[in-house]
């Protein structure tokens, strides 16, 4: 498996390739804001998309949806609970606020536990709500991918609609905390000291957990 972090600076954050290194495709995790960037980035690495997939139905992270899909055809996944929320008027405008455009209907609907397969690769979604009510989290081979639920030394903010600090935390101690120490942490922000982490630190040093 083959993971590239591509650094979209306007609202600090991370978009996420992740490859599967024998047939050379690769998903796409939270495009936004600079689709040209991402595609060369893929690109330059040899890699084509096949799949979108969004932690979440913010603007922020699916402003590139209908760029990324109109240059490669991707198929885009989003959990059910946010499904609507990609489409709305309000996400649209946002959208274009933040260089991108509205983005089209998702082609697959994710449910917690539903396997994505990456050519030869397994991408497990955790569902993981209180950032947003269909935030997830993916899985795959030691490594998350947290979206906006947890960061390095932070955690995803929950006072806009549908957000429950109840729920994240929740969803930080039952479904992200309780895979092993050594797993690599991808956030979808940078809002820590480091743009990475582990599970294992995060148990230990992060102040809102």
């Amino acid at each position: 498996m083959k993971i590239k972090a591509i650094y979209l600076p306007r609202m600090a954050n991370f978009c996420y390739m992740v490859g599967d290194e024998a047939t050379r495709t690769c998903a796409i995790i939270d495009p936004a804001f600079d689709p040209q960037k991402i595609l060369t980035a893929v690109k330059d690495a040899g890699y084509t998309i096949t799949h979108i997939i969004n932690t979440h139905g913010h603007s922020d992270h699916t402003s590139g949806n209908a760029a990324i899909i109109e240059a490669t055809g991707a198929q885009l996944c989003i959990h059910k609970s946010d499904a609507e929320q990609v489409t709305r008027l309000l996400t649209r405008v946002l959208s274009r606020f933040m260089g991108g455009k509205g983005s089209p209907k998702a082609s697959r609907i994710l449910e917690d536990n539903d396997i994505i397969t990456i050519g030869e690769t397994e991408l497990r979604v955790i569902h993981t709500p209180g950032h947003t009510p269909g935030s997830i989290c993916i899985y795959a081979d030691g490594h998350i991918f947290t979206g906006d639920t947890l960061f390095v030394g932070a955690v995803g903010r929950t006072d806009l609609p549908g957000g429950s600090a109840k729920q994240l935390l929740t969803s930080v101690h039952k479904k992200i905390y309780t895979l092993p120490d050594g797993t690599k942490v991808w956030p979808g922000h940078d809002y820590g000291p480091s743009p990475s982490s582990t599970i294992g630190t995060e148990k230990q040093t992060n102040p809102f957990t």
